[in-house]
């Protein structure tokens, strides 16, 4: 498959050559099906169309990407952690993947230089990032295979890039922690959609969240969970600032 010429904002590689060096750099490894990685890195605002008429981003690697991110995961700190529960392992999963947690590591691993948007809406979002290293992932897992896979994500990324035990002192699931808080309180939760904000790429949704019909803190952002998690952390807060 061949796609048609295409001249996004971002740097752009002119040859497979300067790709597969970028890929090498990044992860340690020469790249097999190079089309894979472009793929990886065209952002759905910088759709393009293949001379058959298919729209094509990387969308798709990205579903497969964080998909085989999260067994992995699941497996390092089920082995990790062998006394631990499943509350524990699914907080510490949530925030070794988190989206935040990606769009960091595509910046600290210079992914993020080299993705493809449309310049007219790609500064606004704020997954983009981390939508690539999953996509890329979903490349690597195409190409070479889950074992291979694997043994990048442990080798490179896990036990370079992350301090298990910085990460189990982590604050994060504030929604969780609402959630727990109301039920031992016997207090009724609720979280409400308020409105959309924007369209297109820059939608958001704004979230309210309501303890016994009060509005206790109000979140947004480009997705409802993460609105909820927003309003989750500004009322999280709030208690705990009420009770210290």
């Amino acid at each position: 498959m061949r796609l048609r010429p295409y001249k996004p904002d971002q740097p752009d590689f002119s040859s497979d050559k300067q790709l597969r060096h970028a890929i090498k750099n990044i992860f340690g490894y020469k790249p097999g099906n190079i089309f894979l990685y472009r793929l990886a890195f065209l952002h759905k605002s910088a759709t393009q169309e293949t001379v058959k008429g298919v729209h094509v981003n990387n969308e798709r690697l990205e579903f497969l990407g964080d998909a085989i991110l999260d067994a992995v995961a699941a497996d390092y700190l089920f082995r990790t952690f062998p006394a631990k529960d499943e509350g524990f392992l699914t907080e510490m999963r949530s925030k070794l993947v988190s989206r935040k947690q990606l769009n960091q590591l595509s910046q600290k691993m210079g992914i993020d230089h080299f993705i493809q948007l449309n310049g007219t809406s790609g500064g606004q979002l704020r997954s983009f990032k981390g939508d690539a290293f999953e996509a890329l992932i979903g490349a690597l897992y195409l190409d070479k295979g889950y074992d291979f896979t694997r043994k990048i994500i442990l080798d490179r990324i896990f036990r370079n890039y992350f301090d298990m035990d910085e990460l189990v002192s982590q604050e994060m699931n504030f929604k969780s922690k609402m959630i727990e808080w109301a039920q031992r309180e016997r207090k009724q939760l609720n979280f409400r959609m308020l409105e959309e904000t924007g369209s297109g790429f820059k939608k958001q949704y704004v979230v309210e969240l309501n303890i016994e019909e009060t509005t206790l803190a109000t979140g947004q952002d480009y997705s409802i969970k993460g609105a909820e998690q927003n309003a989750a952390e500004k009322a999280w807060k709030k208690i705990i600032g009420e009770n210290s």
